[in-house]
């Protein structure tokens, strides 16, 4: 297995590993240019974040497409696939956006193989960071999935794709029971990771993760939201096995695997509050601790509904949300020009426009999406970008100068709440039942 994965890497290192010109696509730049508010302001943010993603996106000399973060020379699995989501909208019409997209769907099979306990990588397939990230084997399938039902288009699905997903699930499925079947380890853990850490975890049927999608280490490692996106993404590769690959054993894995996690989760990552009635638990550990709160970074517990695993009238959902844009959360916090949620992950006070998106996306009232609107534009600091996070009462003062996902996901925000484009899904979990249904 060794010998595998250095032959792969080697393989992919001999490609050099020079970024190309950023990626002019012309439906895009189209769509952009084409694009008129009575408002100036959301005008031209939304061109601006619309471009953002061909703007950090380049074709590799292996006919990928790899698509870094912004001011930081790597690619997320996350964050690419989230930074793509857009142009999901075009890439039935247009070939060009069809090809970027099949280039990232193709690349990230190729991460997964190299090492699916990674959750960023270079131009050249070298590890950015090992950080195990339950997401970062989520979103690739998730992506590839929706591109596939999207377009139509099945020429994804190719063989190294198929060992790509392999490697997803085997990951899934040894950290199911991490003590004994994982040798995974991290300096920033504690105990490295190891079995002995002094925060153990019992057995649920959920997946060990060792860190959240901010990055941060998990102070309980069965991380609910990461769950639920787990749970949407086995549903996904279970029917692409099944209708693509025609390979019923591993669709039976992954489904099997999907109602393990799904159990899990409503036997232990649903906790009785006092005020709230059933929330869910942002972190368990299956031994009876539990963190009640929210991060900014998707998937959140917030963002439960956008990932497509829940519905925005859910019970335990709508008592979760109460609880989360509440000062109940320890990360929620308020200001004279917003007000969200924020992360461990940056400075004490400062709200998230990715936290604020989700908000909108998820909501049933109106009134809510057109205030989180001017509240992102009011954040804007001048350049028109949406930053990763930034102090409330003074949007001059964020965090990282050039962060393509937010201004991704407000593009899509736009395109969906605000003039009648049809929200792409994520997966479906009809068949699952869920307290209070």
């Amino acid at each position: 297995m060794r010998l595998l994965l250095a032959a792969l890497l080697a393989a992919a290192c001999a490609f050099p590993a020079v970024p190309a010109p950023a990626i002019e696509l012309q439906a895009v730049a189209q769509a952009a240019q084409q694009y008129h508010n009575a408002d100036p302001h959301l005008q031209a943010m939304f061109r601006a974040a619309l471009l953002n993603t061909s703007r950090q996106a380049t074709f590799a000399s292996d006919g990928t497409a790899y698509v870094k973060t912004g001011d930081i020379p790597a690619e997320w699995l996350r964050d690419a696939s989230a930074q793509v989501r857009p142009y999901l909208f075009f890439a039935k019409q247009d070939m060009q956006v069809s090809s970027l997209l099949r280039g990232i769907i193709a690349r990230e099979g190729k991460y997964l193989q190299v090492d699916p306990y990674a959750n960023a990588f270079t131009l050249d397939y070298r590890v950015w960071e090992e950080k195990f990230e339950l997401d970062s084997l989520a979103y690739p399938i998730i992506l590839a999935w929706d591109y596939w039902k999207a377009t139509g288009d099945e020429s994804v699905f190719t063989g190294d794709e198929s060992l790509g997903f392999d490697k997803a699930l085997e990951t899934m499925e040894r950290e199911q029971d991490h003590a004994h079947n994982s040798r995974y380890t991290h300096r920033e853990l504690h105990n490295r990771g190891g079995a002995r850490t002094p925060n153990p975890v019992a057995y649920t049927g959920m997946i060990w993760t060792g860190f959240r999608p901010s990055d941060d280490a998990c102070v309980y490692n069965y991380l609910i939201p990461s769950e639920m996106m787990a749970v949407v993404a086995l549903g996904d590769l279970a029917e692409i096995e099944r209708t693509v690959y025609r390979n019923l054993i591993k669709s039976d894995r992954a489904a099997t695997l999907r109602s393990e996690v799904q159990n899990g989760i409503q036997e232990f990552g649903e906790v009785f509050t006092p005020n709230y009635g059933y929330i869910y638990a942002y972190e368990v550990d299956g031994l009876g601790n539990k963190i009640l709160m929210d991060d900014a970074n998707i998937p959140s517990l917030l963002s439960a509904p956008y990932l497509g695993y829940t519905t925005d009238d859910a019970f335990v959902y709508r008592n979760t949300r109460r609880f989360l844009l509440s000062k109940k959360n320890p990360y929620y916090y308020a200001g004279s020009v917003a007000r969200g949620i924020g992360s461990a992950h940056t400075s004490d006070g400062y709200v998230w426009p990715l936290a604020m998106l989700i908000q909108g996306l998820t909501t049933t009232s109106s009134a809510q999406r057109k205030s989180v609107l001017s509240e992102l534009l009011a954040s804007d600091p001048g350049d028109h970008l949406l930053h990763e996070s930034f102090d409330p009462n003074d949007p001059k003062r964020f965090s990282r100068k050039d962060f393509g996902w937010p201004n991704a996901l407000f593009s899509e925000y736009v395109l969906t709440q605000f003039d009648g484009v049809p929200e792409l899904p994520m997966g479906n979990t009809s068949d699952l039942e869920f307290r209070g249904d």
